[in-house]
This record gives structure tokens, sequence and C-alpha cells, in this order.
């Protein structure tokens, strides 16, 4: 079996011949990796992509694919943190329409440590440090997600951390710093 090079792999913003491809990565994903299933209080974005991510001036969806068919997906949506069900100061922390948010940072079983999130998340952090829109770059995680923590902490650091905060999710909440813009 030969196993695929990072130069098999072609990381470019979606566009709507990719929502489905973008669609079953987030799906199988909430199912098979997660096991929490399609949650439409949280995963509305995953049935309309294309208005969520493709319309949206602000938003963006990138994907990777690989052999004709997509593999890992990434999004930035201009909103901050939701409260609920986040406290109120983290909402008020990282405000609507100035804060970026990353959702969707997906890559599907087989294609993991190939450097494919890593290349997603520095796509995003660019496209968010070089536009005028945002002053922040947010994003929570689930910790029990194995290695998500960890690699989450080699672009940011952490601002809240909710594990302790009741039963359900074990949410991480970060900050990925913006490079200086006058020097980009």
């Amino acid at each position: 079996m030969t196993v695929p090079t990072t130069t098999d792999y072609r990381l470019r913003l979606a566009d709507a011949s990719d929502v489905d491809g973008a669609r079953s990565v987030m799906l199988d994903t909430f199912y098979q990796v997660f096991g929490i299933g399609y949650r439409p209080e949280h995963h509305a974005d995953v049935i309309d992509p294309e208005s969520t991510y493709l319309r949206h001036p602000r938003n963006r969806l990138w994907v990777v694919e690989h052999e004709g068919r997509i593999v890992a997906t990434t999004a930035i949506r201009a909103q901050g943190p939701r409260h609920p069900p986040h406290p109120r100061w983290l909402a008020e922390r990282y405000p609507d329409p100035r804060t970026a948010q990353l959702f969707r940072v997906y890559v599907r079983p087989e294609h993991h440590r190939r450097g494919l999130a890593s290349r997603l998340v520095l796509a995003a952090i660019e496209f968010v440090t070089e536009s005028p829109d945002f002053d922040r770059l947010y994003l929570h995680t689930d910790a029990r997600t194995p290695g998500a923590l960890e690699f989450w902490l080699t672009h940011g650091h952490i601002v809240h951390d909710a594990r302790h905060s009741g039963p359900g999710f074990q949410t991480v909440h970060l900050e990925i710093p913006l490079r200086d813009r006058a020097t980009t």
C-alpha cells in the first residue's frame, strides 16, 4: 500500500461543487468521531454550508481534496461565541462582528497525520490576519477529542477552561494570536 504524501492533497477555498463533500466530512465527524450525531442547535451550518460560508461575504470554507474527494474542512464565521450556552463575559470579550470564529476543522481519520489540519488552520489564520474586518480569532474545542487540545495549544492559548463547569461537553475556549498586520 502506498501512503499519500502531502503533495497528493489540494487545499483551496470551497466552491458550490464542494458542498456535498464538505457536508459529508462534517456529518461523518459528528457521528463517527465525536459520537454525538447531528444537533440542529449547534450544526445548522452543516446542512446549508453554501448559504453559511459561500454566500456570506465575511465567512469562508476551505477544503482539502484528495483523488477527487473532499477529505478535510475548516471554516471561519464572522461571529463570536454565543451566550448561552457559553458565559456572557466570553461573548462580550469576543463580540460580533469583529471576531472571527474558527469552525469545522475536521480531517477524515484515514488522512490523519499528514499535516492537513495544520495547513487548514494556517490558511484560516492568514485570511483573518489579512482581513481588515477582524480583530481576533477565537475557537472552542471539546477536550475529550483525542489530541484536540494539544493541537490547539500549538496555535493559541486558553482563555477559559470550562471542563469543570458541570456535566456535558468538556469545552475549552482559546484565542489564536494574529500576526502583526504592520509586518504582513
